[in-house]
């Protein structure tokens, strides 16, 4: 099975004690988010563990000690760099930063177990088609001797984003072919992979791939692993990654990203993370009379011969 540590929240970046801490031991609990009772008990062990998936928008804090994870399991690293400022993601580190600490990431665990997601793409009178495409050129051609590909995704326009950011623009099909283009040659331009995520509009005249951007070819390829041919669900409508299981809690990002999706509040994420508590199995609180604690079933993806 995949383990996925930075769906729900940045782990890497604010709770980087509680995860190593959780691989240490070998264990972790997760509460389900639909049915707050109910609490999974899954084995973070190397033969339960085909492979943690991370992502997070500052690798900073885990890096000094990110080896005792990758020195036990096959890992991948999604490293979300965009072209926006502190008025849209208050709690990210500069666009240089974040260049800098890719560049250090990428070089402990290899350019092929790096992705550098340049998501969502949105448009405000401030975040122009033009204002992309100068950033993310600037940005392509001192990432890519990084990293293993570019992922990148439009803004969902969810009802949410109507009152945490009215200046922004819908983006319109006419709008979503033009930035691809652009972002496209770009890429071209460097030599570096492009493909898209969440979506099942073929920009490919672009050369563009719109593969899964969490696939077991993926992967297998940046570990050398061989993964069984397996159907890949997706998380959502216009998904084509594998299924994976997160092992974080929604409401304890403190990023502040305006357009942010894992946040029902960002008032309540920051009262969550200052009751974090780095020794407890849940990443959230602990465990009441109440739950129900149930063993995950953590079947291999793994070629067996």
């Amino acid at each position: 099975m995949i383990i996925n540590t930075g769906g729900r929240t940045d782990t890497v970046q604010y709770y980087t004690e509680w995860l190593l801490k959780r691989f240490s031991e070998g264990w972790v609990l997760s509460r389900n988010p639909l049915f707050p009772n109910k609490v999974t008990r899954y084995e973070l062990t190397p033969e339960k563990v085909d492979c943690v998936v991370f992502c997070s928008k500052n690798y900073k804090p885990i890096l000094p000690r990110i080896h005792e994870i990758t020195d036990r399991f096959p890992t991948y690293f999604y490293y979300t760099i965009t072209a926006y400022g502190r008025d849209m993601e208050p709690g990210v580190p500069s666009i240089e930063e974040s260049i800098q600490t890719l560049a250090e990431l990428s070089e402990k665990v290899g350019k092929g177990r790096v992705a550098w997601r340049y998501d969502p793409v949105l448009l405000t009178d401030t975040y122009t088609a033009e204002r992309h495409f100068e950033t993310f050129g600037r940005m392509a051609e001192r990432l890519a001797p990084h990293v293993d590909r570019c992922i990148f995704s439009f803004v969902e326009m969810y009802k949410k984003l109507d009152l945490k950011m009215p200046e922004l623009s819908p983006i319109s099909a006419e709008q979503k072919d033009r930035l691809a283009q652009g972002l496209g040659d770009i890429a071209a331009r460097y030599g570096l992979h492009i493909q898209t995520c969440g979506t099942d509009d073929d920009y490919s005249r672009y050369g563009i791939h719109s593969s899964g951007c969490m696939t077991l070819e993926i992967l297998g390829r940046a570990n050398g692993l061989e993964f069984r041919d397996l159907s890949h669900r997706g998380m959502r409508a216009g998904c084509h990654c594998i299924e994976s299981r997160d092992i974080g809690a929604y409401d304890t990002c403190i990023n502040g990203c305006r357009y942010c999706y894992a946040n029902t509040d960002d008032r309540l994420a920051l009262e969550n993370y200052k009751r974090h508590d780095p020794d407890s199995p849940l990443l959230l609180g602990r465990i009441r009379p109440q739950d129900q604690i149930s063993m995950a079933s953590q079947k291999s993806f793994l070629w067996r011969r």
